[in-house]
């Protein structure tokens, strides 16, 4: 595998260039520009510039096609602004055009750039400028990744954990780590190099290696344990709402989303299809799924629509079940039921609606048919609607103890490729010690605490092969 170090500034001649912001209006628009060339095209494309420009200074000019040409064409107004290496966010040259934000003069003002005849420009490819920040040496990768849990940030908490990892957090951590498992594999070579004046084969001898073994696994573990929460912080906790039909499985739906986005009827069995959205409540993400009742049906569309609600219920992470309270439970309730009655309720809330109609269903008898579930009691209509949005949010936090993370001082890993590593390095560490008790040679241990150490530089980019920065930097939009 072709391993590509970090802190090598690129000797390639080639100069970038992109619009930089999101597609669709906007007041300000942005076409950015990497390269030795970056000088040269704002000279080329600002009618009036400067003899001497200043690096990491605005200058407000029009932007034409050929600026030595006293009749060219305006095509835009916009600010100016370069700068030098390698104090810029890629580490080469660059150049910043930040025009009025419409497709129309961006798409114009980008196409003078690439056609403004300087040597080796081209259209830059998605995340190639965050690609050369990192090859420059300006954050390592795991930094370069929480770019884009950034830009696609939906909460407070998803944008607090990201925004955590660019600065360096995480990196740091993974580095402290690898210092230490580097002293261990210092030692480990020591007795390979010198086996018969240290150690000899008593594996009680090598008790200060599998102790420094043991709290480099336990750095790597505390990292782990944070994964589940950093996947809900990310993607979002997937609630699954459950129900007979028209027990207001969509009006709850309704009342956390703020709008009427499922069709709620009198008419049982309006949903036949599950029904996903997003949210936030509270800063906490969620992604809700309404489906279709839960009942025998002949109909071929319901059925179909049944067993993609029990789909849905198989990778949720919390169920919510809602009963209409109004009237005792019936047959219908029973089988919903008796569906989740096998379902861990640690993470299951549910919701006694229609309250505002009689109270038939008590929180004593759902407690007793489903000890450790989270009950409320509501109506979904006008004030009670927001009320138990409120109360969901409530619960949804204690359930997952959301509200006690410290974005500002907390490492939450929310990424799958880097939890893929953590646990690679983990069994290889856990591989290691277990050779070491039971008395194997140390070159054998040794290899597998080095494929840790490798397997934790992944992570920040010291070790990455051109196959894993293909990976990470195709999932970056164009202009990043």
């Amino acid at each position: 595998m072709l391993i590509i170090k970090r802190k090598e500034v690129l000797t390639v001649a080639d100069t970038i260039a992109a619009i930089s912001t999101a597609p669709g209006e906007g007041g300000i628009g942005i076409v950015r520009v990497s390269g030795p060339q970056s000088e040269a095209v704002m000279r080329r494309l600002m009618s009036v510039c400067p003899e001497e420009i200043e690096p990491r200074h605005a200058y407000f000019g029009r932007v034409v096609r050929d600026s030595s040409d006293p009749d060219a064409e305006v095509i835009d107004e916009a600010v100016f602004i370069y700068m030098q290496a390698p104090a810029s966010y890629t580490g080469e040259d660059m150049l910043e055009i930040q025009g009025h934000g419409s497709n129309v003069s961006l798409k114009a003002v980008l196409s003078a750039v690439l056609s403004s005849g300087v040597e080796n420009i081209r259209m830059a490819e998605p995340g190639e400028f965050t690609k050369l920040a990192f090859l420059n040496g300006k954050m390592d990768l795991s930094q370069a990744e929480a770019v884009i849990d950034i830009i696609k940030a939906k909460t407070d908490l998803s944008l607090g954990i990201a925004e955590g990892q660019r600065a360096g957090r995480l990196g740091d951590t993974i580095r402290d780590i690898r210092a230490t498992l580097l002293d261990v594999l210092a030692e480990m070579a020591v007795d390979i190099d010198y086996p018969d004046e240290d150690y000899g084969d008593d594996p009680e001898m090598y008790r200060n290696i599998i102790n420094d073994l043991r709290w480099v696994l336990s750095d790597i573990e505390d990292l782990l344990d944070t994964a589940p929460i950093g996947r809900i912080a990310r993607d979002g906790v997937r609630a699954v709402i459950v129900g007979k039909p028209n027990a207001g499985k969509s009006s709850l739906m309704n009342a956390i989303l703020g709008e009427g986005r499922v069709i709620v009827t009198d008419v049982p069995g309006t949903t036949r299809d599950t029904v996903e959205e997003s949210a936030s409540l509270s800063g906490v993400p969620i992604v809700l799924i309404d489906t279709a009742g839960l009942r025998e049906s002949d109909d071929k569309v319901e059925k179909i629509g049944i067993e993609r609600t029990e789909r849905a219920i198989a990778g949720a992470d919390m169920l919510i079940l809602v009963l209409d309270g109004s009237r005792d439970l019936d047959e219908e309730d029973e089988n919903v039921l008796k569906f989740i009655e096998n379902m861990s309720t640690d993470h299951m809330l549910v919701v006694i609606n229609k309250e505002d109609l009689g109270k038939s269903v008590t929180e004593e008898a759902v407690r007793a048919k489903l000890p450790g579930a989270r009950i409320i009691s509501t109506s979904l209509i006008g004030k009670g609607a927001v009320e138990a949005a409120s109360k969901i949010s409530e619960e949804i936090g204690e359930m997952f103890d959301l509200g006690n993370i410290n974005v500002h001082e907390s490492n939450i890993i929310t990424n799958e490729r880097h939890v893929h590593l953590l646990r690679k390095a983990a069994a290889d560490i856990d591989e290691a010690i277990s050779m070491l008790q039971n008395g194997e040679p140390v070159e054998v241990a040794e290899l597998s605490a080095h494929y840790a150490y490798e397997s934790l530089g992944m992570i920040i980019g010291e070790e990455a092969g051109e196959e894993i920065l293909d990976t990470v930097f195709s999932k970056f939009c164009l202009g990043k």
